[in-house]
């Protein structure tokens, strides 16, 4: 059976979904923000957030790095913005108080190797793969040999290429992710029933949708289809200003993401046919013989 444990959880069939809030920047370097996600999130009841970690002067490539943009705090240098973007060591250690104050789990999607030695220190639950990292071997591998649970998304990228990435990795301890990487997904792009085929194809891997399209029925529907944990970006307001803004949901809708998830779980049964209690006088009633 397809089952992994992350934290006090565990994801796989026959179990509860594993709603994750990505946080991921959408805290706009501010603690404040990134303290009202996580609690929201806990309140909504999903089970643990998640942030973003990247090392700029590694992950920005140096024809970018000079360019300026518009951000919240004025016209930059592309370099300096994501360093304004980028929490550290003490404030990841307040997002890990924060979040135990809360119950909720938190953890990162690390996009580069020094990025991955960085959050171990702070013992996380799992770590998660973007899809922009799926064919970054090394960077997968480092992951992986920490001996802690990996989420690989798979968006952006060809079957052969998810194929290669899982074999390179195995399939312990190993979580996939289908999804699509428009912000925001056009909802016939979504193919939904790749979480069939990657089911079937890799029985032993629990297998999840990280969703961003607008909306919340199609993310439902991925859960009606199979999906072990869902991901969805989470946001105070979606016209705040970042890139994910609007592919993400607002904590009301977050709330009732699980809300009917929970009841998605409830009425999805055994598929074991009966006839039950409540149907028992209408039976009596209606039926002749």
């Amino acid at each position: 059976m397809a089952e992994v444990t992350i934290g006090n959880r565990i994801v796989g069939d026959s179990h509860p979904v594993f709603v994750i809030a990505e946080i991921g920047i959408n805290h706009n370097g501010s603690m404040e923000v990134a303290k009202k996600l996580i609690e929201g999130a806990a309140h909504a009841g999903c089970d643990a957030v998640k942030f973003q970690k990247r090392t700029p002067e590694l992950c920005v490539p140096k024809d970018q790095r000079d360019i300026e943009r518009d951000t919240p705090w004025g016209r930059m240098k592309y370099i300096d913005y994501r360093y304004k973007v980028e929490f550290g060591r003490d404030e990841y250690l307040e997002i890990d108080r924060y979040s135990k104050e809360h119950g909720i789990l938190w953890f990162a999607s690390c996009w580069d190797e020094e990025s991955v030695d960085f959050m171990e220190q702070f013992n996380p639950p799992c770590y998660k793969g973007a899809s922009a990292s799926l064919t970054d071997s090394a960077l997968l591998k480092k992951t992986a040999e920490t001996g802690r649970p990996l989420i690989i998304s798979t968006g952006m990228s060809t079957m052969e290429e998810v194929e290669s990435t899982i074999e390179e990795l195995g399939t312990g301890n190993l979580l996939i992710a289908h999804t699509n990487s428009t912000y925001p997904a056009p909802v016939d792009e979504l193919n939904l029933r790749m979480i069939t085929t990657f089911k079937s194809r890799y029985p032993e891997v629990p297998v999840g949708y990280s969703g961003h399209e607008v909306g919340l029925s199609t993310t439902w529907a991925a859960v009606a289809l199979g999906a072990t944990f869902v991901e969805r970006h989470v946001t105070l307001d979606r016209a705040m200003w970042g890139s994910d803004q609007a592919a993400s949901v607002e904590l009301s809708g977050m709330a009732r993401l699980v809300s009917n998830i929970r009841d998605i779980e409830k009425s999805l049964g055994d598929g074991v046919k009966r006839v039950y209690a409540g149907e028992a006088a209408a039976r009596r009633k209606l039926r002749r013989t």
